[in-house]
């Protein structure tokens, strides 16, 4: 393919943790032609002055945001902002004829009650919110084939979803006894100063926060609802965890037939990820390392079952700026465009 028959592609909100891993993933994908870098604080810079490792790669300035330009230039627009000003911009992109993914939470609730309630941001597009699609490929693949809005999800999302779905769609689990506990290395914070980011803070360190009301619940419950077919409430909590990268989500759950063993649920993991290139369901007693992941878009998921509470323990885990964020969404690209799933995706991490 010639570069005049790449894709055009811009990214807005390419100065944080998300934009980075955006541009560092398109740059070197056989199909697409990174046109646009957008951004607000940044605007002006030098893309450059802001990555210096990828100065020899990327000779890009980073573009006052204009909606007007943006539309003119790109055939897709990746949305790498903070939660409330995507919506503010999206409905002007898909008039422009541009196929958006967004990759904060404004696009990925069914019900804009909920995301108001939660994200305490008033909405005027409603009708249009209505036609996105959630952007988790092992679960909505065929319906992002024909979308033009993605509201990619978060990494907690994600790595959670993952490890459950199988266990919700078939039915093998009591739904209300669903526990997930998450770790998320520092990255997860985003790349602005926070205290609780700091070295001094983070290191040696161990912490939850958001117990009991972070806001990816309801994200999180809104699948499990529509895998089990009915209303679902999970217990969810995150934690801080003092590493950059990757996220460990650890989920428990009773099983409705104390009958079944590990050797059953890893013979229906396998066969329900089976044409999820981006999965890979570990063997018996082998449980997921956040190293493993770290760099690609795999996730790596592990299955226990205890006899003595009849429960299962699933743990799955991911690079929290690549499956769980930009690399999903190049996924999602990938899938909209009929192009092959993994184009362009790093599937095999450096080690250790």
């Amino acid at each position: 393919m010639g570069e005049s028959d790449r894709v055009k592609v811009g990214i807005i909100g390419a100065s944080g943790y998300g934009g980075v891993q955006l541009v560092r993933l398109l740059i070197d994908h056989p199909q697409v032609e990174l046109v646009y870098i957008g951004g607000d604080s940044s605007a002006g810079k030098a893309y450059a002055d802001l990555y210096p490792h990828l100065g020899h790669r990327v000779e890009m300035t980073v573009e006052k945001i204009n909606l007007d330009v943006v539309g003119d230039r790109c055939d897709v627009v990746f949305l790498g902002l903070p939660n409330g000003l995507a919506c503010e911009m999206v409905p002007t992109l898909i008039e422009k004829g541009c196929k958006v993914l967004d990759l904060s939470a404004d696009y990925r609730f069914e019900n804009l009650d909920t995301y108001t309630n939660w994200y305490k941001k008033e909405r005027r597009d409603r009708d249009l919110a209505a036609t996105a699609v959630y952007g988790l490929p092992e679960l909505y693949r065929d319906s992002i084939r024909e979308a033009n809005l993605i509201g990619c999800p978060g990494c907690y999302c994600t790595a959670s979803l993952l490890s459950v779905a199988p266990l919700l769609k078939q039915g093998l689990i009591v739904p209300e006894t669903v526990v997930i506990d998450g770790k998320s290395g520092t990255s997860g914070g985003g790349r602005q100063a926070k205290t609780n980011l700091l070295l001094a803070e983070a290191d040696s360190s161990l912490t939850a926060y958001g117990v009991a009301g972070h806001r990816h619940t309801p994200e999180i419950e809104q699948v499990c609802s529509d895998l089990a077919g009915h209303d679902v409430m999970v217990q969810f909590t995150p934690h801080l965890i003092p590493m950059v990268r990757g996220i460990l989500a650890t989920s428990y759950a009773t099983l409705r037939d104390p009958g079944l063993v590990r050797d059953d649920l890893l013979t229906i993991y396998n066969a329900f990820y089976r044409s999820s290139p981006f999965v890979n369901v570990l063997p018996n007693g082998v449980y997921p390392q956040t190293k493993w992941a770290v760099g690609t878009n795999l996730c790596y998921i592990g299955v226990e079952v205890d006899v003595r509470t009849d429960r299962v323990i699933v743990m799955s885990a991911i690079d929290n700026l690549i499956k769980g964020q930009s690399g999903q969404a190049v996924q999602c690209l990938n899938i909209l465009m009929g192009w092959e799933e993994t184009l362009g995706l790093p599937q095999l991490a450096f080690y250790p």
